[in-house]
């Protein structure tokens, strides 16, 4: 499928999904987060991709906000459905995910930028990326779930200092705080995704996709993640990559998941 905004690339069982709006740091604006979840459904649905590696174009900007020109006019009811809306296409999909999705953060990640990358299940930044959620500079708040997602990854008084402040932190102060997983130079950043993915790969993509669930529902409201846990883990022993991975584990071989 063609894209206007984003490049979409299969390397093996790994897709690269590019944000490819340069002259605008990679804004997000309305058609980009429709081709961003048409991708990413895409990939999530492809059999032969196991993970997703989501990156920006360029070496300035993962992506430096959201397009402000698309809303600066918007009443209450038409603010509210942008969050909505955007969460719903986008944001919580990256996070419902049954493939893992890697955010390979190169340069600024900045306020729905740094929202995206939140949304990814693992975050991998290079040493110039600069990450904030500058919103009340600008009359707002977050509201693609960053003052709910911010707060789980690094606690409510770094959470609170970095909404209220409206600064950015650098990639080492984000990796002491839990933000990111790992820090590299911009040169190293897709081989040390494509290195993080790899891993990812050697293991079984049924057990990895419950495992999401299990883990996504730890942060659900009115949810017992245990039990999320105890139907998830149960789930596992019916399925083909369980007998793959004892049968493997017994004959004293590496398991075949991905056949």
């Amino acid at each position: 499928m063609a894209y206007n905004n984003i490049i979409a690339e299969q390397k093996g069982q790994i897709r690269w999904i590019t944000i490819n709006r340069p002259s605008q740091l990679n804004a997000l604006n309305k058609e980009t987060i429709r081709e961003l979840r048409l991708a990413l459904d895409d990939a999530n649905k492809d059999p032969q991709t196991g993970v997703v590696i989501l990156t920006g174009s360029g070496e300035k900007a993962f992506v430096a906000g959201a397009d402000i020109k698309e809303f600066a006019e918007f009443d209450v009811i038409l603010g509210k459905e942008l969050a909505a809306r955007g969460q719903e296409l986008l944001f919580d999909f990256i996070e419902k995910m049954s493939k893992p999705v890697i955010a390979a953060v190169n340069g600024f990640a900045l306020g729905g930028g740094l929202e995206l990358a939140m949304s990814c299940h693992i975050r991998i930044a290079s040493e110039n990326a600069k990450m904030g959620l500058p919103e009340v500079s600008l009359g707002l708040i977050p509201g693609y779930g960053g003052t709910q997602r911010l707060p789980q990854l690094v606690g409510r008084g770094k959470a609170n200092e970095m909404v209220f402040t409206a600064g950015m932190i650098a990639a080492d102060e984000a990796l002491r705080w839990g933000l990111v997983n790992d820090v590299c130079p911009l040169e190293e950043l897709h081989a040390r995704a494509e290195k993080m993915a790899s891993k990812i790969l050697n293991n079984s993509a049924t057990a990895i996709a419950a495992a999401i669930q299990a883990i996504n529902a730890n942060f659900k409201s009115g949810v017992n993640g245990f039990e999320v846990e105890i139907s998830e883990f149960g789930n596992c022993f019916g399925t083909a990559d369980f007998v793959e991975g004892t049968t493997a584990f017994v004959e004293k071989r590496k398991p075949n998941f991905r056949a």
